[in-house]
């Protein structure tokens, strides 16, 4: 198996690393888009969450790695989590699943398995990446030069939570709920509307800026490519420490108290920045919760709202033709006037 480069190392990119982690902690809040320069470890950074997220209970032999305490809400796959009790159970890697730009719609979203219709003449389902991602994340590099079909296919299912495949004479439904995590250059195009309001978060990625910080991207990197093994047992402890405060901020999630205070602090900066509809407000709270949480603490603060917000409104705020400002800017502003 080819090894990751371990997150805990990865050096210059702290709000992309923090906004993943929160998506981790709380999947309500949505996906995560990543936007900024090429060459600055975007993609490394997602790829390096799978090695990171503690594994997942799942149905032993599911192929949709249904959560066996599901009830009977979800499991297509005839096994016994359709009853919710008594299931056999295996621990399993949360999936991270690339999506590629030039992928079919069969690929992505299943489609009849031609060697057992062939061989068997038996019409049976071979399922695609949204089955894949199920309970995971679906990854998109360049997300920004996604096909419109596959855009709108992939709102749907991320509106649902469910894939429905009618083709060949077939009627296929499976649970599809993922994390979307996107990234690309906004040099090469924008997203439609639609899709990026569903994104819950989003980070601006700088190429960096200091020699120090330079000089040690390329150290680091250079001694993951001449030994990836012992690089990575290296930074095996970090990413371990950090996989264990993943697993406790979930647990302590629903624990987080959030005061009245806070929520109209959150409710009287969207409305300074004139996002649309309450979107905003639920998911800068959801972020600051999972932050707190993250950080041990039992209340969300003004601080936790105050570092999540750029992440949470940037992408969200109308273009003004009288301000050309950027958006993070703008929201830092925002940010002084309410907070002083």
């Amino acid at each position: 198996m080819r090894l990751s480069f371990p997150f805990s190392a990865i050096v210059g990119q702290d709000e992309m690393k923090l906004v993943l982690l929160i998506a981790a902690i709380d999947r309500s809040i949505g996906g995560v888009l990543v936007f900024g320069d090429r060459g600055t470890g975007k993609s490394t950074t997602v790829r390096s969450l799978a090695n990171l997220l503690p594994q997942m209970r799942a149905v032993s032999g599911c192929r949709y790695a249904c959560d066996p305490d599901a009830g009977s809400s979800a499991c297509v796959a005839g096994c016994t989590a359709r009853e919710g009790r008594n299931a056999a159970f295996e621990f399993v890697p949360v999936p991270v699943v690339d999506l590629p730009l030039g992928a079919t719609e069969d690929r992505v979203v299943g489609a009849l398995d031609l060697e057992r219709a062939l061989t068997q003449g038996i019409k049976a389902f071979e399922p695609g990446l949204l089955a894949r991602a199920h309970r995971g994340f679906l990854y998109i590099d360049e997300v920004n030069l996604l096909e419109d079909h596959l855009v709108d296919l992939l709102l749907d299912v991320a509106a649902s939570g469910e894939n429905v495949v009618e083709r060949e004479g077939m009627s296929i439904r499976h649970p599809a709920e993922f994390v979307l995590i996107g990234s690309g250059n906004p040099e090469e195009g924008e997203l439609r509307p639609q899709l990026l309001d569903r994104f819950g978060l989003s980070a601006d990625i700088k190429t960096p800026d200091t020699v120090a910080l330079r000089v040690e991207i390329v150290k680091r990197r250079d001694a993951f490519e001449r030994d990836r093994a012992g690089f990575t047992a290296e930074w095996r402890s970090e990413d371990e420490q950090l996989s264990r405060r993943i697993e406790e901020a979930r647990g302590r999630l629903h624990r987080v108290g959030t005061p009245d205070s806070v929520l109209e602090q959150a409710a009287r900066l969207c409305m300074a920045l004139g996002t649309d509809g309450v979107r905003g407000e639920l998911t800068l709270i959801r972020a600051a919760r999972a932050l707190a949480s993250l950080q041990g603490d039992e209340v969300v603060g003004s601080a936790h709202l105050r570092r999540v917000a750029p992440a949470a409104l940037r992408h969200r705020l109308r273009r003004n033709p009288l301000d050309d400002t950027g958006s993070g800017v703008r929201v830092e502003r925002a940010l002084a006037e309410q907070f002083g």
